[in-house]
């Protein structure tokens, strides 16, 4: 059996003007080596994204993060750091999940109205880890989304953009 890799996730991509967070649970291995959220080729983040706001999902990161966060989307991942074999979410050792401070966070960016998961996993991470512990004084919209992963083939591209077009743009 292979051993866990320790892995740390990214800072989060963020403007002041945020009004939604879309939270992912940890970068998979391509994302970690490119260092760029969601740089697996078959994630549907990003097409579906440019859908949604009207940007060229081919154009380079810069473009397409300037795009996010010019429409008030910053991205984030629940965890900081775990033990994980590979990419999938399925393979994250529970005992090692560190999560995000999103109490600094939320403070930082008062104008976060909406968190979008991106996929189940994402959801019960921070239902389990950050919710308990969290102490905000606005009320939050929380949207559970189907994941982009290419591991996540039960839902149709045309279902998962209705769902995530219906949350980002609420």
């Amino acid at each position: 059996m292979a051993t866990c890799a320790r892995v740390m996730g990214f800072a989060p991509l963020v403007s002041p003007c945020a009004r939604v967070l879309v939270l992912g649970t940890m970068p998979g291995v391509k994302s970690l080596r490119e260092q760029q959220y969601y740089a697996h080729p078959r994630n549907a983040f990003w097409p579906i994204a440019a859908q949604v706001l009207e940007f060229d999902a081919h154009a380079d990161y810069a473009a397409r993060c300037m795009a996010l966060t010019n429409a008030g989307i910053a991205l984030w991942d629940v965890l900081q750091a775990c033990e994980r074999q590979g990419s999938l979410d399925a393979n994250i050792q529970a005992e090692t999940a560190v999560p995000n401070d999103f109490q600094a966070f939320l403070h930082a960016y008062p104008d976060i109205e909406r968190v979008c998961f991106n996929g189940g996993k994402a959801a019960a991470l921070y239902r389990r880890h950050v919710l308990p512990t969290l102490a905000v004084t606005r009320e939050l919209q929380y949207f559970d989304l189907p994941s982009t992963s290419p591991a996540h083939a039960a839902m149709s591209q045309q279902e998962k953009l209705a769902r995530w077009q219906r949350a980002l743009l609420a």
